[in-house]
């Protein structure tokens, strides 16, 4: 089973791009936990629901994978959380640095702040888009990790997003 997790800033097409390759390669995806949990929570998040989130999005992830067709997209993995408590608490918590240091996705794609912002409840930091996108692309490199960076417009990220997992496909089988 390969899988690909879709990270970077809030507003750069995650989740929209997860949807699209998973019907493209006719498989299921993971959502963002968080969105669900904050929606219901009532109250400003802390760091206990990071943690929390960083939970559900791990257990979200292993009960899809159940359902999964060869590929497996992941929209937000445990980057987006560690980067997120980061910057809101000024520290994320020691079980979640070692789960991301053990996260076995084939590739990240990493989404460029180059579409348009979208307002939304939940997301925080129209203005930091670019400080954010370069603190993901350091951390991946510093994890070593296998990544691609997409940009431009939703139909020319999918294509790129195809050619780079339909040539993961090709080397697996």
């Amino acid at each position: 089973m390969l899988k690909v997790a879709v990270t970077g800033p809030e507003s750069t097409g995650k989740s929209t791009l997860s949807e699209k390759l998973a019907v493209h390669y006719n498989t299921v995806w993971v959502p963002e936990y968080a969105r669900t949990y904050i929606e219901e929570l009532g109250r400003p998040y802390t760091l206990q629901d990071i943690e929390t989130i960083a939970q559900g999005q791990l257990a979200l992830e292993r009960q899809t994978e159940l359902q999964a067709k060869q590929v497996l997209f992941v929209d937000t993995d445990l980057l987006v959380i560690k980067i997120w408590s980061e910057h809101a608490f000024g520290h994320c918590p020691d079980w979640v640095l070692q789960k991301l240091k053990q996260q076995d996705y084939n590739l990240y794609l990493l989404m460029g702040v180059d579409l348009p912002w979208e307002p939304d409840p939940q997301r925080e930091h129209p203005h930091l888009r670019q400080y954010f996108y370069e603190w993901y692309k350091k951390e991946l490199e510093a994890l070593q990790v296998p990544f691609v960076e997409i940009s431009g417009q939703q139909d020319s990220r999918l294509e790129q997003a195809k050619r780079y997992v339909d040539s993961l496909l090709k080397q697996q089988s």
